[in-house]
């Protein structure tokens, strides 16, 4: 608010002192001074936001990296970026070899953006139909996902099909773990999955199979919900930039943030 109240008492000075024939190019050079001032402080804030996020990731990797031991294969649900963080922090530390399993992640198919990045990187990795997780799950010693929602209860809502590997691996007596950022915490306490469905007005255009030989028969409804409620049950521990927290601790992280 300074620089913009000096920055009009200058302009008005120059216009004081110079005669009607340098007035439009004061002018000109006053906006374009003003604007390139703005976009440079735009452009700091953004690389400061930048830093402060990949700072978040980090310390969510080097969490997560406690919990990943040598040999072991994972288990994770299509494409997220502080799942991806995690992983990658770990091949980097060089003492530790482990393997890769994704699921494909219908209906955008973000395990095969997923399993690129990890293979780029000389992880091994392994892309799964979404409904081949009870069959490949013998082969699993963690499951690590991220979230698009933390909620009261400690548990999570995140992509479709979350829900129903947390069943799988909680049978198995798997541990689940979550790597989320805090500002995913929400004041919502979902009970089962109808307190957060989609309206079907709202959900993602239904993609089908590529090479599918029938198209959906008219009068055939579809329900493509793109997320599903996880319940604490089914976690062991969230990675959070505020530490590892039980399920049953997120409540108490969400009163510090919001009482």
């Amino acid at each position: 608010l300074l620089f913009i109240m000096l920055s009009i008492r200058f302009l008005f000075f120059f216009l004081y002192l110079s005669s009607s024939f340098f007035f439009i190019p004061i002018i000109i050079l006053y906006f374009y001074f003003f604007f390139f001032f703005f976009q440079a402080e735009d452009g700091i804030r953004d690389a400061q936001e930048s830093r402060g996020l990949g700072d978040v990731y980090k310390r969510q990797a080097e969490y997560g990296d406690r919990f990943l031991n040598d040999g072991m294969t994972v288990l994770t649900n299509g494409f997220d970026r502080v799942v991806l963080s995690v992983l990658l922090h770990a091949a980097q530390s060089q003492t530790k070899r482990f393997s890769v399993i994704v699921t494909e992640a219908r209906p955008d198919g973000s395990g095969h953006k997923m399993a690129r990045k990890l293979n780029e990187a000389g992880i091994h990795v392994t892309i799964i139909l979404d409904s081949a997780v009870a069959y490949s799950i013998s082969k699993v010693d963690a499951v690590l996902v991220g979230a698009e929602g933390l909620v009261e209860n400690g548990g999570i809502l995140n992509r479709i099909g979350t829900y129903e590997i947390g069943l799988v691996a909680k049978a198995q007596g798997l541990p689940l773990y979550v790597a989320a950022e805090s500002y995913k915490f929400a004041r919502k306490f979902p009970l089962h999955q109808a307190d957060i469905s989609e309206p079907r007005s709202e959900q993602k255009p239904w993609k089908p199979i590529r090479d599918a030989s029938e198209a959906i028969p008219e009068g055939v409804e579809v329900d493509n919900p793109s997320v599903d409620y996880t319940p604490p049950s089914c976690i062991t521990l969230l990675f959070t930039d505020l530490g590892i927290l039980t399920p049953a601790a997120v409540s108490d992280e969400l009163i510090k943030l919001y009482y």
